[in-house]
Parts: structure tokens; sequence; C-alpha cells
């Protein structure tokens, strides 16, 4: 069924953040997306043309959400994959396939699969719990990765000593040898089923010395040309290895002599992609609907350089948002605050973000202290 058709019907499991900016551009494209999450003041909740309030984790409510779909995406990794695969085996187009799903699901599987595919990552020990952990003391310093159930620096752990063991996993889990290294870069590349992949500009992030998320980041990342034609060589390579299709962001550490290593891939949009929608000719939003619906991909150039600035719920608040500095942010030239519509705040909760487009690389860092100090998220 052509996508033009009124009865075409696009099914998107998770309605946050990610699916609200999602929506925003399929209405470009005028595709109707049917949505599926566990809470009714989610943000997609009150602008998707079709809103179903379910667990995305229930086979049930998953296998039946999907009837009417053509095709069928997510925002979120974690979703019931039986359920995903029986619509599959039934003619349903399911993007990124189950099968890719988990994998990445699973830290353990997922790091396994780069070792055996010449990926290059940092090396790891599996883990199954405590005691495992303790024959390995002399890996350390190392990350504690849970195999499943991470989430947005939620799942990990720093291990420097043996005096660290009471943080460590009791579940099945990985240590990650910590690198030493001088970035974190990100690739996110796009595969449609037609096999035409294409890559967005490297960025650079920097993440919250405590709770492991992005804070801001700037794109393109400041590296060499060699560095950057590497950092997307392996983008590539990871997601034709996958066989994916869909968004594939591939996060990376350029270590001090100047090696890349995989550090971990997500199958869906991502923080390393905000910007896009204000500084790319299309955003990583529009790429990811014409990779899993089999269109054409789009131009990845930028036509601005670009940071992205994480808006974080303030520390020490918790309760209905309340936003103070926006009439501030809003006179910055360039800047573009996106709120995600989510209406109680908690420390460090992801409530927005703020895009800042400049072609000065200095003014544009100026420009990104100035809004980080700027709009605050309160209660």
């Amino acid at each position: 069924m052509s996508i033009s058709s009124k009865n075409f019907k696009l099914g998107l499991l998770g309605g946050g953040q990610l699916g609200r900016m999602l929506l925003q551009a399929a209405i470009d494209l005028d595709i109707h997306v049917k949505i599926l999450d566990p809470d009714t003041e989610a943000p997609c909740s009150k602008i998707a043309p079709e809103f179903v309030c379910g667990s995305f984790l229930d086979f049930d409510t998953v296998y039946a959400f999907g009837q009417d779909c053509e095709v069928i995406t997510i925002e979120i990794e974690n979703v019931n994959l039986d359920a995903l695969k029986k619509l599959q085996a039934e003619g349903k187009k399911v993007f990124p396939q189950p099968e890719v799903l988990e994998l990445i699901q699973d830290k353990r599987i997922q790091k396994q699969f780069y070792a055996d595919n010449a990926i290059p990552t940092a090396d790891f020990v599996l883990t199954d719990n405590i005691e495992a952990i303790k024959t390995h003391l002399d890996f350390l310093p190392a990350f504690n990765k849970l195999g499943k159930g991470g989430y947005d620096g939620k799942g990990v752990q720093q291990l420097k000593t043996a005096a660290d063991l009471p943080l460590a996993f009791t579940a099945p889990s990985l240590l990650e040898k910590a690198i030493d290294f001088e970035k974190e870069i990100a690739v996110i590349v796009a595969r449609n089923e037609h096999g035409e992949m294409k890559t967005f500009p490297t960025v650079e992030c920097v993440f919250h010395p405590v709770h492991n998320l992005v804070e801001y980041l700037f794109a393109p990342a400041e590296v060499s040309e060699a560095i950057d034609q590497e950092a997307k060589r392996i983008a590539i390579e990871t997601a034709a290895k996958l066989g994916i299709v869909g968004l594939l962001a591939v996060e990376m550490f350029l270590t001090k002599d100047g090696k890349i290593l995989v550090n971990e891939v997500a199958p869906r949009t991502h923080n390393s992609g905000h910007h896009t929608i204000r500084a790319n000719h299309t955003s990583q939003f529009e790429q990811h609907l014409r990779a899993v619906l089999g269109l054409p991909l789009g131009n990845t150039a930028a036509h601005s350089k670009a940071a992205m600035v994480n808006l974080l719920g303030e520390d020490g608040y918790e309760g209905d948002a309340v936003y103070t500095g926006m009439e501030e942010t809003l006179a910055v030239s360039g800047a573009y605050p996106f709120l995600y519509g989510k209406k109680k705040t908690k420390p460090f909760r992801k409530m927005g973000h703020i895009t800042v487009v400049d072609e000065n690389l200095d003014s544009l860092k100026e420009k990104v202290a100035l809004v980080k100090e700027t709009l605050k998220v309160i209660a």
C-alpha cells in the first residue's frame, strides 16, 4: 500500500519526545501515525492522529496494536519482540527488524557482535554476577554495564578498584575496560530496505559528569577529515553487518592515540541528532521515516554549524514544570528551544533541548554557554 493511500498507517511503539519529533516530521509527509504508550500524559498523547494507551511490553497489546498498521517502528528499544516477530511473520513490515532489536537490547550480545564482526570496540568480559566480577579484578578500572534494561545512563556503574564491588550489578552484565579517550563522538546512519545508506556529519558529545547522559554536543565534531571519514565508515559497516532498516546511532570513543572504538548503538532516532531539525537539509526524524517507509534517503549535509543543549530538570525541583529564562533564550540569535510537553519535572529529567546554529564556532560556543545558564526547568 502506498503511503499516500488514505488507509496507510504507520505504527509507532513509544510516545515520548522522540515520537513527538517524529510526528512533526510525519505531518510534512501527511503520514497517519498511530502511537502506543503506557502513559496517558505522554508527549505524543495530545498531538498524535491516533493514540493508544497500553504497554509496549505486553504481547497481546502490541500484537493487537499492529493489526491495522502497514509499517511498525519504534522510538524505544525495550518493546515486546515476540509480538513484533509474529506481526512480521504475518506480513507486516517491522523496522528496525525484531532480530536487530533483540541483538541490541542486550549489551552483552551487542558487544559480542562487535567482536565477532571485527568492529573496533573496547576490551570486555561477560559476567553473570558479582562473584564472576571478583575473578576479574585485574581488569579494573572498568565500567560495569547491565546486559538488559539500561537507558540514558542507567544500568552503568564505574568500578575503579575492588573497593567499588558493592556497586556492581548482581544480574548478567559485562565489564568494559575504561578507555582513556580524547572525545566521545557519534555518527547517525540511515539504511532503507533497498540497501541505500547515508550518514549524518560526525558530532562531538559532552556527557554529564555524574548522570552519564548527553549534556550538549557540537556539530560537526572538531576532528580531522581522516577521523571523520573513519567514524562514518565504521557506522556504515556496523549498520550493514546488522542489516538494519531504519536509523542507527553509533556512539564512539576517539582515543588519545587516534583510534575509534564503538561504545554502543541505538536503533532509532537519537539525542545526538536533535540539532538536525534546524541545522541539516534533512532531519534525523524525516530520515528515519524515509528509511522505514522505503523512500529515497534525504540530503544529510549541514547548512550551518550547530550545537544542541539538553534541557534537564534542575536538581532539587520536582512537580509541575516551570520554565525560566525563555524570553532571554528566544532573544539569542540562532537559538531554538524544543520543549517535549512533559508536565512534570524532576532532577535531570529530559524536558527539552535547545538547538543553536551559527557559522562562527567561537560565537556558537558563547551562545551555548549563555543558553545553558539562562533556560532552566524548575517546579
